[in-house]
């Protein structure tokens, strides 16, 4: 540093938190857990002392989800904000420590803490996130269709309609029979022809045994990956199921934190990991795990799939930033939501998006939305 340079400091004045409830489109979606109508997120606006703002924005999906919405609000009401007040926003690596010192876990909650202050400081430094987080390697992104549980030909009609409008790969989530779910996947396969890629996502909802007989039975049918078919803590039964059948498997709620992804990766029990800046806890350490997965010979897909503007905006910045991450994001959820808080919506509706260049993470919060669909907990 030259004797005239000075460090930039952006000590926090205030963090707002706000609980949001957006409705769904199409009635809603059923994966192996629940039907889920509307989408309950918190976000979070940081200010620094020079008037400098950043947005957070984490949400929660009802039997996924570590944190519900409520338990978010209050850690970051009671706990996670009041001990970042007054620290620089600019360094990361201490409001980390911070957070962690006075409330274990609740990694979401501090996700959208620490979102904020990164894109404060890209916005304050005049540069998109993705250049904070070492630059991007692609100028564009493709994003994931998905279908629900539902009857076959209603499946095959929704993948088919994804194609046409120009997505190239499909979720199909699985978990009503192992028949019902391989004759689902058929009559996709059949709508869509051989040249769209197909995931499978069973949510942890089959024994061993169900996810090897669902697995074979799939093969023939050209599947992308196999994602959580067994229980978050089976990692044996996840080894056992990819070395009983001949599909790629994706480790999805198994991933946590750091050490989660150690033990996968040690159990050798999956091919692909799953990650979201949400649920690994930010954008600096979802960043670390991303290398670590990368370092140990494994594909990324990014995304959680419910996310508002901007938790969405930040799963692209992230994913834009390694050639480990796979093509087909799963950060859908514009796509799924009637409304959002941003005041210019995401169109992810060609299945294919430029790389938003900021500054920060290039969205701007509606207060008119925000107020419109706020819930008080």
């Amino acid at each position: 540093m030259s004797a005239g340079a000075a460090q930039l400091r952006l000590p926090i004045r205030e963090v707002e938190v706000f609980g949001v409830a957006v409705p769904l489109a199409a009635g809603g979606f059923r994966n192996a857990y629940t039907v889920k109508t509307t989408q309950r997120s918190v976000v979070v606006r940081v200010r620094a002392e020079d008037g400098s703002v950043g947005l957070g924005n984490i949400d929660p999906s009802p039997g996924y989800s570590v944190e519900t919405v409520e338990q978010s609000l209050a850690a970051i009401r009671e706990h996670l904000g009041p001990a970042v007040v007054g620290w620089d926003a600019g360094n990361v690596h201490r409001l980390l420590q911070r957070m962690d010192d006075r409330l274990a876990g609740y990694l979401d909650a501090k996700a959208a803490i620490e979102m904020a202050c990164v894109d404060l400081l890209a916005r304050r430094l005049g540069i998109p996130v993705h250049q904070y987080l070492g630059g991007a390697v692609v100028d564009s992104l493709r994003f994931n269709a998905w279908v629900g549980i539902v009857p076959p030909a209603e499946a095959a009609a929704e993948a088919a309609k994804w194609r046409a409008r120009g997505f190239s790969s499909a979720k199909i989530k699985v978990g009503g029979g192992i028949h019902a779910d391989i004759e689902r996947l058929r009559a996709v396969r059949e709508a869509v022809g051989a040249d769209m890629a197909l995931r499978v996502d069973a949510n942890a909802g089959y024994s061993v045994e169900q996810a090897i007989e669902l697995g074979r039975g799939l093969e023939p049918l050209g599947i992308e990956l196999f994602e959580q078919p067994v229980a978050a803590d089976d990692l044996a039964g996840l080894a056992a199921v990819r070395k009983a059948c001949g599909l790629p498997i994706m480790a999805d709620e198994s991933i946590t934190d750091h050490a989660s992804l150690i033990r996968v990766i040690r159990a050798d029990c999956a091919d692909i990991v799953k990650l979201k800046v949400m649920k690994q806890g930010g954008f600096t350490r979802c960043r670390r795990m991303l290398e670590t997965a990368a370092a140990a010979g494994l594909r990324v897909v990014i995304g959680h799939g419910f996310g508002l503007g901007i938790n969405t905006v930040a799963e692209i910045m992230l994913a834009s930033t390694s050639s480990a991450v796979m093509p087909g994001l799963e950060c859908v959820g514009p796509l799924k939501t009637t409304a959002d808080i941003v005041t210019r919506r995401i169109d992810l509706g060609s299945g294919e998006l430029p790389l938003p260049q900021g500054p920060g993470l290039g969205v701007e919060l509606d207060e008119d939305s925000l107020l419109r669909h706020r819930f008080d907990a």
